[in-house]
């Protein structure tokens, strides 16, 4: 992972409540941190992966550069939620030449769309476990109406995207750039505003994903019901800003129901994997997103799973100036961070 001048990209993560973004360089040191920034945009603007209001948000990514000096207009960008199909699939043995011409007949029997209105693209993994004269094939779809959107966003606000990643992917990335990956199961959980991603490794290898529609959103929901108060003022509520409108014991109450919900749909998720592999314990969950901060959350989460759990660190790695960073604002952060850090991994032609 050399980050040449020319090959670098800003990881860019445009989320439906906050957009981030880093850029990172590599030197003597080690990885650098070069530049880091994130705000937030107005409830609405994006809602479950869909841009409402191209103009606004395009507005506040341009914003985001200017207020955080990001020169490079290169970036990587990254989708999800059930747009996005993820699958390991068998095929016979071919070189990548011949699966290219082949991917899209391949391909029809997995994706639940119209074949004419995915984006296809596929990696090849090696040979099948359980027959020699297959291999196996990450499959990855993507619906293009919505990858256009993404581009046109992009575009609208200046930027060149140079890469079209998938969220749970550039969270992989980061999790092996700052963990040392060992032969287990890992599950990575990623907790937006407005949906859930699971990834489970094995090694370096995804066997299992999901995206479930949950998010930390549903807290601030819960609060605008209660208190009668606008989502804006809900975010403000859920971070302790309580103004009288709310006891202590209230929210307590309404952020344990949800997180009660959470820990019910991500076991239903682990049991389907274990009903595939029913061999393969997973002792480790990382969590990232804003949901990752969540004391109670990972609480909970240890006790349903019978797992380890733990908040992702994607600065774990990285060199980070002190006269440049707030490194406690970084640590504090962190889970929100991950995918615009696994994003800014990425360069300048990368398959």
């Amino acid at each position: 992972m050399i980050f040449g001048k020319k090959d670098r990209l800003v990881g860019l993560d445009i989320g439906s409540r906050t957009i981030k973004a880093a850029e990172l360089v590599e030197n003597k040191k080690g990885v650098c941190l070069s530049k880091f920034g994130m705000s937030d945009i107005v409830p609405g603007l994006i809602e479950e992966g869909a841009i409402k209001d191209p103009e606004a948000v395009a507005d506040a990514i341009r914003q985001l550069f200017k207020s955080y000096s990001i020169k490079n207009h290169n970036v990587a960008i990254s989708v999800g939620g059930y747009s996005v199909i993820v699958k390991k699939i068998s095929v016979p043995m071919a070189s990548e030449e011949q699966l290219q011409d082949t991917i899209q007949f391949e391909a029809e029997q997995y994706i639940p769309f119209d074949i004419n209105d995915v984006n296809l693209d596929f990696q090849i993994l090696g040979e099948s476990e359980n027959n020699p004269n297959q291999m196996n094939v990450l499959l990855v779809a993507a619906k293009q109406d919505m990858i256009n959107e993404y581009v046109n966003l992009v575009q609208m606000a200046g930027l060149e995207p140079k890469v079209i990643d998938v969220d749970a992917f550039a969270l992989q990335n980061v999790f092996e750039l700052n963990y040392a990956v060992e032969d287990e199961n890992v599950a990575l959980i990623d907790i937006g505003a407005s949906k859930t991603s699971l990834n489970i490794l094995k090694g370096r290898e995804s066997v299992f994903m999901r995206d479930v529609s949950l998010g930390c959103g549903q807290i601030n929901q819960k609060i605008s019901a209660t208190t009668d108060c606008s989502l804006e003022e809900a975010e403000s509520i859920k971070f302790g800003d309580l103004a009288g409108r709310i006891s202590p014991e209230e929210l307590s109450e309404i952020i344990s129901s949800v997180v009660a919900d959470w820990c019910t749909e991500i076991r239903r998720a682990l049991d389907f994997f274990y009903s595939t592999y029913p061999d393969d314990q997973i002792r480790k969950i990382i969590l990232s997103g804003g949901g990752g901060n969540i004391r109670e959350f990972r609480q909970l989460l240890a006790v349903e799973t019978s797992a380890e759990v733990d908040s992702i660190n994607p600065f774990q790695n990285i060199v980070i100036d002190d006269n440049r960073f707030d490194t406690a604002y970084l640590e504090k952060i962190a889970p929100q961070a991950s995918i615009c850090m696994g994003l800014a991994t990425r360069k300048v032609d990368d398959k």
